[in-house]
C-alpha cells in the first residue's frame, strides 16, 4: 500500500485483485514497484522471527513457539491491516519471509516447487498454493523428525491460511478465468 501510494499515489485497494501484496502491485505498477513491495513483505516476516531469536530468546535455545506466535502476527498483520480498512495482502511473501529462518531447508524447497509451477503455468497464485501446500507438509515432517510439534502446527496455521486466502483464486483457476503472470491491471 505504502509502496503504490509513494510510486503513483493509486489506491492499490481499488485495482487488481484489490489485496496489497507483491502480485497486485506488479500487475498494477509494474516490476520495479513489485520488487520494493516484495522486499518490504519479505522483511516483516523476516524480522518478526529474527526479533523474537535474537531478542525475546538471546542466549537461550530456540523457541518454535513464540516463533510461530511471531509469524502468525507477522501474517495476520499483513492480510488485515489495521492501517487500511483490515484489508492486506494473502501472506505468501510475509509467511516466506518469517519461515525461511525458522525453517530454511523445508522452505528452499517449497520456494523450488512454487517456482517451477509459477514458471510452468504463469499462474502465481496456483504456485503460492501449491508452494505453501508443500511447505505445510515439510513442516509435518520436520515435526516428526525432530519431535517438535510446533512444526507442525506452524505448517497447518500458516500454510492452511495461505491455502484458505486464495480461495477466490482457486475459483478462478478451476472456471479458466485466473490472470496469468504479466497480464497488467493498468
Amino acid at each position: 500500500m505504502i509502496v503504490a501510494r509513494v510510486y503513483r499515489n493509486v489506491d492499490l485497494t481499488a485495482y487488481g485483485s484489490g489485496r496489497t501484496g507483491a502480485t497486485n502491485v506488479l500487475r498494477t505498477l509494474g516490476s520495479g514497484a513489485a520488487a520494493i513491495a516484495f522486499a518490504g513483505d519479505f522483511a516483516k516476516g523476516l524480522l518478526a522471527v529474527l526479533v523474537v531469536q535474537y531478542v525475546v530468546a538471546a542466549g537461550s535455545p530456540r523457541l518454535p513457539w513464540l516463533e510461530l506466535i511471531a509469524t502468525i502476527g507477522a501474517v495476520l498483520g499483513h492480510s488485515y491491516s489495521m492501517f487500511i480498512g483490515f484489508k492486506g495482502g494473502r501472506g505468501v511473501v510475509t509467511g516466506f519471509g518469517a519461515t525461511i529462518i525458522a525453517a530454511p531447508v523445508p522452505m528452499l524447497i517449497a520456494l523450488v516447487v512454487g517456482a517451477v509451477c509459477i514458471a510452468t503455468t504463469r499462474y502465481v497464485s496456483l504456485g503460492s498454493v501449491v508452494g505453501s501446500g508443500v511447505a505445510g507438509l515439510m513442516l509435518c515432517g520436520q515435526a516428526i523428525l525432530t519431535g517438535e510439534p510446533a512444526w507442525a502446527v506452524w505448517g497447518v496455521l500458516v500454510g492452511g491460511f495461505i491455502v484458505v486466502a486464495h480461495r477466490d483464486n482457486i475459483e478462478r483457476l478451476l472456471a479458466g478465468t485466473e490472470r496469468k503472470l504479466g497480464q497488467r491491471v493498468l
